[in-house]
């Protein structure tokens, strides 16, 4: 996963590293019992997922993004956090991330969330024995979010945010539940999830990019028996599907999509239920799969069935930026979040 390394670079930056001790044991989400220091203050995110639960937890902890932040998604974040320095990161398909990178950020331990299964353990396990940091996996399973948050909390230090955000997801979850209890079968929609320009790109049923449709009793039209994670799906296939809505965080797509020729003879298209969620700064379903899906299940549920879940979604947005984001949001930002342009 990483490039070859020069043995002087690596040596040297472990010479002008200051000596912390690591006096405490801490277990990760793997069973990984691994010594941390008492005092984490300075926290490389492998992945996106990582970034973003560090952020809400600890802001002034985290080192820095795994990707570049585009002008409009800056503008949603605290001037002071949307310019950290990009690190990349160390999981995903294009990992660019290397061993000189985190020794010269000086990280007192590497976090990262996701599927904990052997190949992303091995990981962890080859780069903390390379480069002898603490590298820490952890579930980022959308139900797992609350547990997530306070052992989180517990492993940074930050256990007063961690108790606050963990109650607001038990609620969202609680609250989302409830609900669907008054939605029949009849109701619960066939789902496709578009991505990219053409709508062709998308995750498939199993995936953790899509498991928050199973939350709104929607059911995910791409599956495969051999894959769960993202595919390509052709325009035939699109029509044999024939979902009864189309979900998208891509506006490109969503503008195009009622006059493109392969998609206007798509049930959802003709019945408009194609829905444009959210993606500023982070996406609202997915991109990444983390602890910004609690306000997209909220407003995903709102779309398919207004009469049951009709509470005010601009509070509802705005609390949540403030709560996780740390920021307030202007009634611009609220209607460039929530009223996209036809």
């Amino acid at each position: 996963m990483f490039r070859r390394n020069s043995a002087l670079a690596v040596l040297l930056c472990l010479l002008a590293w200051p000596a912390q001790a690591a006096d405490r044991a801490f277990t990760d989400g793997a069973g990984r019992l691994e010594q941390v220091p008492e005092r984490i203050a300075r926290v490389f995110a492998a992945g996106s997922p990582a970034a973003i639960t560090a952020y809400v937890l600890a802001p002034d902890d985290l080192l820095g993004w795994t990707a570049p932040l585009r002008d409009d998604e800056a503008a949603f974040l605290p001037r002071r956090y949307a310019e950290l320095p990009v690190l990349g990161r160390l999981t995903g398909r294009a990992n660019t991330a290397n061993v000189e990178t985190v020794l010269a950020a000086r990280p007192d331990i590497i976090l990262d969330l996701g599927d904990v299964d052997p190949v992303h353990v091995s990981l962890a396990e080859r780069t903390q024995a390379q480069i002898g940091i603490p590298y820490l996996i952890f579930d980022g399973a959308f139900a797992k979010t609350p547990e997530l948050l306070e052992t989180l909390g517990a492993l940074l230090g930050a256990q007063k945010q961690a108790a606050e955000l963990a109650d607001y997801a038990r609620r969202t979850l609680a609250e989302l539940a409830r609900g669907m209890t008054r939605v029949p079968a009849s109701r619960r929609p066939r789902v496709y999830y578009a991505r990219g320009l053409d709508g062709l790109e998308t995750a498939l049923d199993g995936s953790i990019n899509t498991e928050m449709l199973a939350y709104v009793g929607a059911v995910n039209v791409a599956r495969s028996p051999e894959r769960h994670n993202t595919a390509t799906a052709s325009p035939e296939q699109i029509l044999a599907w024939d979902p009864d809505v189309v979900i998208t965080m891509d506006e490109g797509f969503y503008h195009a999509v009622w006059t493109s020729p392969v998609w206007r003879g798509v049930r959802a298209v003709r019945d408009k239920r194609v829905y444009l969620l959210p993606r500023l700064p982070f996406g609202w379903f997915d991109s990444p799969p983390s602890v910004n899906r609690l306000i997209g299940v909220r407003y995903l549920a709102a779309q398919l069935y207004p009469d049951i879940f009709s509470g005010d979604l601009r509070e509802a947005t705005a609390d949540f930026y403030r709560r996780f984001y740390h920021i307030d949001l202007t009634e611009a930002q609220l209607d460039r979040l929530l009223r996209p342009s036809p």
